[in-house]
């Protein structure tokens, strides 16, 4: 961190959980700021989660498609899964969630990068993959979970991201992540 950016961090001097769910827990903390006053910040303490990017060998990606219930919409996404553990291996979750979501597993998985979902209100990071030397399978699904498979050119697939189609962050950031890497080659 820059000596000049000392200047922008919060203090927190107290906290409260608020909720306490399955999957998120909400607190309320109490910031000095960094001109001396004070304030509160509501924020959600996340696991962490994995996602997969699957390219087959002549150059498909295997999506999801599944309903996301708190946008009321149908999102075509990449595979991915929350850690079911604080000490999990990201890459183990990533291979997991490859596996449930679309049956397929993977000779090669590559870290691609980690992202911080929501910084404005959430500690949540999703590790990103890629995973290649694919082999079909059969999908197992949580009983919860209600997913269709979708598989397509990988430009296809940039060209839904960039006409909005594809919207989800993690998604966009794996697929155009993995277009790059591609024309590196």
């Amino acid at each position: 961190m820059e000596t000049s950016d000392k200047d922008l961090i919060e203090e927190k001097t107290g906290s409260e959980k608020i909720f306490d769910g399955n999957l998120l827990h909400v607190y309320k903390d109490t910031v000095k700021l960094p001109n001396g006053g004070e304030a509160t910040r509501e924020w959600i303490k996340h696991p962490g989660a994995s996602a997969v990017i699957p390219l087959t060998d002549d150059g498909q990606v295997i999506l999801v498609k599944q309903y996301r219930y708190p946008i009321g919409r149908i999102t075509l996404e990449i595979p991915a899964g929350k850690l079911d553990a604080p000490d999990e291996d990201p890459l183990l979750c990533a291979e997991r969630e490859l596996s449930e979501e679309t049956g397929y597993k993977a000779e090669k998985v590559t870290k691609l990068t980690t992202i911080a979902t929501t910084v404005g209100f959430s500690n949540e990071y999703i590790h990103i993959y890629a995973a290649t030397g694919l082999t079909a399978g059969k999908q197992h699904t949580d009983e919860d979970e209600f997913i269709n498979v979708v598989k397509m050119p990988l430009a296809k697939a940039v060209e839904l991201v960039l006409n909005g189609e594809i919207f989800d962050a993690k998604s966009v950031t794996a697929i155009l992540m993995l277009e790059r890497s591609q024309k590196e080659k």
